[in-house]
């Protein structure tokens, strides 16, 4: 479904030379859970960003090849990705309140793809959003429908923008660490959300993190990054019990766990 071949990302604005993203492989099959783990600035985000087509061009400079379904989507056109994102190609982003405009109810939010990709009736829109929040299991959709983004508490916003991203029923879902601003307790349940939707419409999932512990909990498959560089990827036990990288190594004895040291 998803391969990345040679990529380079570089912002214009940085010292020549120097890039976000040094020419990285990647491969997702359809309906995988693919975790991308690396600290903050290893460039998981902008690789997440660049196949969503959310880099400016103006901004950036990409080169390799993104194909997406057999099309390279770093040489389609802008109205090409742009038919494409939020139909084919959705994004769950880490800070739900400042991604959700705070003057919009949430239920016109959560049917806005629909409103740029078909011509259904407000009727039909409103009935997919509200079957939509409740496949996010949002508590009383219709009531939630009309409030606003402040109304609702951290882990239910999460849940309308899943709901949001997952009206469409894409292809490809990118998770731009979806759970960090939230409780242990939200996260989980937010886990195991898209595991269902992972599970029941095959969605494939890229779930961005920092946390090896979630990600481990949730992918299939994992691809660390460092400075730009993917330093080593394969299946999720793997890459834990026999990590390959020093880096890997460093992030995984960094896992908190109950026994006592010292």
């Amino acid at each position: 479904m998803l391969d990345i071949q040679d990529l380079h990302i570089r912002f214009r604005n940085a010292p020549e030379g120097r890039e976000a993203v040094k020419g990285i492989s990647l491969h997702m099959d359809e309906g995988e859970i693919l975790g991308l783990v690396g600290e903050s600035g290893s460039g998981k985000t902008v690789t997440a960003m660049a196949l969503a087509g959310l880099l400016s061009h103006a901004k950036t400079e990409l080169s390799g090849a993104i194909f997406f379904q057999g099309l390279d989507l770093l040489q389609a056109s802008r109205e090409t990705v742009r038919a494409l994102r939020g139909k084919e190609i959705a994004v769950v982003f880490q800070e739900p309140m400042t991604s959700m405009d705070p003057v919009m109810r949430i239920g016109p939010q959560v049917e806005e793809a629909l409103v740029v990709h078909t011509k259904l009736s407000a009727e039909e829109r409103r009935a997919r959003a509200l079957q939509a929040m409740a496949d996010a299991e949002l508590p009383e959709p219709g009531t939630l429908y009309r409030k606003y983004p402040h109304e609702l508490s951290g882990g239910m916003l999460q849940r309308a923008m899943v709901a949001a991203a997952i009206i469409s029923e894409p292809k490809l879902l990118i998770c731009d660490e979806p759970t960090t601003a939230l409780d242990v307790t939200i996260q989980e349940g937010i886990l195991n959300l898209l595991k269902k939707i992972n599970r029941e419409k095959g969605t494939g999932i890229l779930f961005i993190s920092h946390n090896l512990h979630v990600v481990r909990k949730l992918c299939t498959r994992v691809a660390v990054m460092c400075k730009g560089e993917l330093l080593e990827e394969g299946p999720v036990d793997q890459v834990f019990y026999h990590p390959q990288a020093d880096y890997t190594k460093g992030l995984i004895a960094a896992i908190p766990t109950r026994r006592k040291r010292g």
